[in-house]
């Protein structure tokens, strides 16, 4: 029996022009990244020259404004691309969603003459971005981080060390969050800090389960200096904003796991209706077939989660509490559909011939970054039920 090609996703697009830049996705994601993604990820390679295509292609600054080099799409867009490129490798998906959260907090928060001044080359000028919110001893509890931002002049020096950071050692810029001020969360002010600033340097990277072609690193501060006008918003926001940046960034991760479930959900149903056993496709046995289901069910829900809520962020309507739910879902949907594709492929699944191993490993991880999903039910349980009791 012939082996079955996995169909498009039936998207419900607003508009023409969001039809033609899934259109576009697809044919980078199909030519440029899926074919030498197994091999690229296990011998840890990362992809620069993607995303050098992917910015040349208007693909790195989507959700923000035209004005300084963005797509002007709504958010509702913007995922379902992220979605695609996640499916063909998760390092690229994750990659471009990890930049859109870097370029958030000056894209939001900066003035006017910080927005012109660096925003046209973070969104379309080849730049790569990270994110610098968690430390070795500052993970979910955020607000505790010790790296130091102090005031000479009109310069701030910043000392410490930051963790857990995508394209550590590798990006163009860093939005680092440094306390300036007393404990707590209203000492942190946000900086943006160029990536070849004399003091700042990037560790070994980690040595992970999976993602090994996307670079994850401590980033070191040893007195990186850098003028009061790379301050973004007021001292003491910087927190408030990290906040802010990561209610969008959770749903770049909920895009992304439901990229990788439907690239799972692909690899299965193809193998199932290929391969034969007792004289017929093992697609045939309602084991199988029930396990397809509720895969696919899984993921049609987890895509209309994250959707519903990137509507909401589009009308300017709150939409943390659904962010948080998109995330937790998305995600804890992504490692059981990636689980059960191994299942469905039986011996073969469990080996590096077939993609859902990968996939399997690769989901892993996003049950814990921007906020492990036991994070998320606190924050959506806060929105239920208030604050905990002190």
């Amino acid at each position: 029996m012939p082996e079955r090609a996995p169909q498009p996703v039936d998207r419900q697009l607003p508009t023409d022009e969001a039809r033609d830049l899934i259109s576009l996705v697809r044919d980078i994601a199909q030519r440029e990244i899926a074919p030498k993604a197994a091999e690229e990820e296990d011998a840890g390679r990362f992809p620069r020259e993607v995303f050098t295509l992917l910015s040349e292609s208007g693909l790195l600054g989507l959700p923000y404004d035209a004005e300084y080099g963005g797509g002007d799409q709504p958010y509702e867009v913007y995922l379902q691309v992220l979605e695609e490129l996640a499916a063909a490798r998760l390092t690229v998906g994750l990659g471009v969603s990890v930049h859109t959260l870097a370029s958030y907090a000056l894209a939001a928060y900066g003035t006017k003459e910080q927005q012109v001044e660096h925003l046209p080359a973070m969104l379309g000028g080849g730049l790569l971005g990270a994110y610098c919110l968690s430390e070795p001893a500052s993970g979910s509890d955020a607000a505790s981080l010790r790296t130091r931002a102090v005031r000479e002049g009109d310069d701030w020096v910043i000392t410490g060390t930051k963790a857990w950071i995508t394209h550590g050692g590798i990006a163009d810029f860093y939005t680092v969050m440094a306390r300036t001020g007393e404990e707590g969360a209203r000492g942190i002010t946000a900086f943006l800090v160029p990536g070849d600033a004399a003091g700042l340097s990037g560790a070994l990277p980690e040595k992970k389960m999976g993602m090994k072609g996307s670079p994850t690193a401590q980033v070191h501060l040893d007195g990186v200096r850098v003028g009061d006008d790379r301050r973004i918003g007021d001292e003491g926001q910087g927190f408030a904003i990290a906040l802010s940046a990561l209610d969008s960034g959770r749903l770049g991760i909920a895009a992304c796991a439901i990229g990788v479930a439907q690239a799972a959900l692909d690899a299965a149903v193809g193998y199932a209706t290929d391969r034969r056993q007792f004289g017929k496709p093992i697609a045939d046995f309602q084991g199988l077939r029930f396990m397809l289901a509720d895969m696919a069910t899984q993921i049609e829900a987890g895509r209309a989660l994250y959707l519903s809520a990137a509507r909401l962020r589009d009308a300017g309507r709150p939409f943390a509490k659904q962010a948080a739910m998109a995330k937790l879902h998305c995600t804890d949907t992504a490692m059981k559909v990636t689980t059960d594709a191994v299942q469905v492929l039986g011996g073969y699944g469990y080996t590096a011939d077939f993609p859902v191993e990968r996939y399997m490993r690769e989901a892993k991880v996003l049950q814990i970054v921007e906020g492990t999903n036991q994070i998320q039910r606190m924050v959506i349980a806060r929105h239920l039920a208030g604050p905990e009791t002190r």
